[in-house]
């Protein structure tokens, strides 16, 4: 057996030693350890009892609309969407933010956050929704 022959053996042991290792200590992820858009859409509607406002969490809707949801300098507050907004037409929203686009209450969003998109949530159980828009709705 030459030294290369040797050297690579030796690489293969340590490789195959050290890749045991990482399976044997791996910690598997649970699902309410990965944020919901991150999931897959078969995946999604796994935390059932998740409420909405851990569903807004894990979704990220605090990194924009703020840790409170009182709004930031990417979008605007959730305090008072109960005030525009019923439960159907606000799930509608969630699902596909840009059917809304004609109506004059965001001409005003567009100016104040411009480049500034909200994501469509399509891909989310509509009972999770629901939850979510029941959340908002109760603040």
């Amino acid at each position: 057996m030459t030294n290369a022959q040797k050297w690579l053996a030796a690489f293969l042991v340590v490789f195959v030693v050290l890749f045991l290792i990482g399976r044997a200590t791996k910690k598997e992820e649970t699902p309410s350890q990965i944020p919901m858009g991150m999931l897959s859409e078969t995946e999604q509607s796994v935390n059932e009892n998740a409420d909405g406002k851990t569903l807004t969490v894990q979704l990220g809707c605090i990194s924009c609309h703020g840790e409170n949801l009182e709004g930031t300098k990417l979008a605007p507050s959730l305090e008072f969407v109960k005030n525009n907004w019923m439960r159907d037409n606000l799930i509608n929203y969630l699902r596909n933010p840009s059917s809304y686009a004609g109506d004059k209450r965001f001409e005003g969003y567009r100016a104040k956050y411009p480049n500034v998109i909200m994501p469509s949530y399509n891909n989310i159980d509509v009972k999770d929704l629901g939850k979510i828009a029941d959340y908002l709705l109760s603040r």
